[in-house]
């Protein structure tokens, strides 16, 4: 756990504190344990989590280290917890609201939540498109992350429509992550949103590209977004 430290602060130019290196150590241990029983994650050693899993759902930082951080945040499509626990071990007064469709996913989520003592964190196992039509959740959020889920048109009508008008919405991506964003202009536009920053995060040891890409909330999503499920991923916005 030392080289993780040392690469959260010369990254992000934060210092872990002993209680936060002991919960991403326990994190790293029950991911392992629980990867041994089910499929959560490809990654199962503890450099890889370390590196592609914790540090990298830290790097979301880095998109608003300009301004205040979002007192609130719904992860979308969380798996195994990425970004948003390793951001609310970082951010104890985050609020925090985890998605997924996956039953078994979302039971680790709780496990983590219920052992670490984690306060302030929603689990939810449903979908993007469903959650905003909901009045509790449609534009509700600071911000909006999600981390290799899907297409940039596609994930824009997912996160947007969470998103209040003045918040954000963060996308993870790989190398084509520019290109995608280049393909997703109609459906930002639409769903009232601007492009604001497509930051690339450089990560130790490892070669490929990653990028965050930053879409502000400048205007309410019109009513009939998000579509129905499995329509957005079936007919995105082109």
């Amino acid at each position: 756990m030392e080289k993780f430290a040392q690469d959260v602060q010369n990254l992000l130019g934060i210092k872990l504190t002993p209680r936060q290196i002991a919960a991403f150590a326990t994190y790293e241990r029950e991911l392992l344990a629980w990867n041994a029983r089910f499929n959560l994650t490809a990654i199962r050693d503890p450099e890889g989590i370390r590196t592609k899993h914790f540090l990298d759902s830290l790097t979301c930082i880095l998109a608003w280290r300009n301004g205040p951080p979002p007192q609130s945040l719904i992860d979308i499509g969380t798996g195994a917890g990425f970004p948003g626990l390793p951001l609310k071990i970082l951010f104890p007064h985050l609020e925090v609201t985890l998605v997924d469709s996956v039953g078994k996913k979302l039971a680790f989520c709780r496990h983590i939540v219920e052992t670490l003592k984690l306060e302030k964190v929603t689990l939810i196992q449903g979908r993007a498109e469903e959650l905003g039509q909901n009045s509790a959740h449609r534009e509700r959020y600071d911000w909006a992350v999600a981390r290799a889920v899907a297409n940039m048109p596609v994930l824009v009508e997912y996160l947007l429509p969470l998103v209040r008008v003045g918040g954000a919405m963060l996308a993870q991506k790989g190398a084509s992550g520019p290109a995608e964003t280049q393909s997703a202009e109609r459906a930002i536009r639409i769903l009232g949103g601007q492009l604001h920053q497509v930051l690339p995060v450089y990560l130790p040891g490892v070669a490929e590209e990653r990028y965050l890409i930053v879409i502000r909330k400048q205007s309410a999503t019109p009513p009939g977004y998000p579509r129905r499920v499995g329509l957005p991923a079936k007919k995105p916005i082109q």
